[in-house]
C-alpha cells in the first residue's frame, strides 16, 4: 500500500490526532469508505494512497446510498464530537467547537455560523448593514424555528468536492470536519461546491434514506456554515454569498419550508 503523508510543521496540538480520530468515527457503520490512517505524530498524518477515477453516475448513486448510512449510523448529540475524541476540533486549519448540544439550532447558530461571521466581519467580507441580515437569520435559527426531529447524523462536516474521492473501489472521504450535525448540512455543501452527477447522488440517498419534505428549500439555510467559512478567509464574493443566503433563510416558514 501506498502512503501519502500530511505535514504541517505549525499544527496545533492535536490538529492530526483529531483527523485521524473523525476519520475512525466516520468509517465505522457501514457507510462511506474513508482513506485508512496508517500513522500520525504531532506534525503529520500517514493515510493511504487513493488512486483516483473518472466519477460514473453509478458510482454517484452508490455514494449516495453510502452517505445515508454514514448520518443514520448517528451522534450523541447535535454539536457531539468523534466518539472518544475530547481534543481540539477543526474545519481546514480553523478550529471550531464540537459542544454537545440539545438543539439542532442552537448548536448550528452558536457553534457553526456565528463564529465565523465575527472574523469576516473583521475582515471586511461583510458590512454592519449586511450583518444585521446574518443576525436576523441566527436568532430564528438559534430559537429552535427551524429545527425539526430527526436526530443528530454522523456528519462529515467538511464534504466539498475536493473531499469525495472517487477510486475504482466507490467514493472514498478525507479531510473530514466531524461532528453530530443534521444531514441535510452534507448535501447542502455538496451542492455549493458542486459534485459530480450531484442528482444522482441525492437519488441514492432518498432510495436509502428519504429526505424530509422541502429539503431543496432549506439548502440556504444548511450553506450558511460552509459560507461563513469561506467569507472569514476567502472574499468578499462569498460574503454577498452568505448574506444572499441568510435572506433565504428569512423566508422559510417555521415548519422549515
Amino acid at each position: 500500500m501506498s502512503i501519502f503523508t500530511k505535514r504541517r510543521a505549525d499544527a496545533p496540538p492535536g490538529f492530526f490526532e483529531a483527523e485521524a480520530a473523525a476519520l475512525a468515527w466516520l468509517g465505522v457503520g457501514g457507510g462511506v469508505a474513508v482513506a485508512d490512517v496508517l500513522g500520525v505524530g504531532d506534525h503529520h498524518i500517514d493515510l493511504e494512497e487513493l488512486d483516483e477515477v473518472r466519477p460514473t453516475p453509478e458510482a454517484a448513486r452508490r455514494f449516495g446510498r453510502d452517505l445515508a448510512r454514514t448520518h443514520d449510523a448517528g451522534a450523541a448529540a447535535f454539536g457531539a464530537p468523534p466518539d472518544g475524541w475530547a481534543g481540539p476540533t477543526f474545519i481546514g486549519r480553523r478550529p471550531q467547537s464540537c459542544r454537545p448540544t440539545a438543539s439542532w439550532g442552537s448548536f448550528y447558530a452558536r457553534q457553526r455560523v456565528a463564529p465565523f461571521v465575527r472574523i469576516a466581519r473583521e475582515a471586511g467580507t461583510i458590512s454592519a448593514g449586511e450583518d444585521v441580515v446574518i443576525a436576523r437569520a441566527l436568532e430564528r435559527i438559534e430559537a429552535g424555528e427551524l429545527d425539526d426531529d430527526d436526530r443528530p447524523a454522523r456528519l462529515h462536516g467538511d464534504l466539498w468536492n475536493g473531499n469525495v474521492v472517487f477510486t475504482a473501489g466507490g467514493v472514498v472521504l478525507i479531510d473530514p470536519a466531524a461532528h453530530g450535525g443534521h444531514r441535510e448540512t452534507d448535501l447542502a455543501m455538496l451542492g455549493l461546491f458542486g459534485c459530480p452527477f450531484l442528482e444522482e447522488v441525492v437519488a441514492g440517498y432518498q432510495e436509502q434514506h428519504p429526505l424530509r419534505a422541502g429539503w431543496r428549500d432549506r439548502i440556504p439555510l444548511h450553506q450558511l456554515h460552509p459560507l461563513a467559512v469561506h467569507a472569514a478567509g476567502h472574499g468578499r464574493s462569498y460574503g454577498r454569498a452568505l448574506v444572499a443566503a441568510a435572506d433565504r433563510t428569512l423566508s422559510l416558514r417555521a415548519d422549515g419550508g
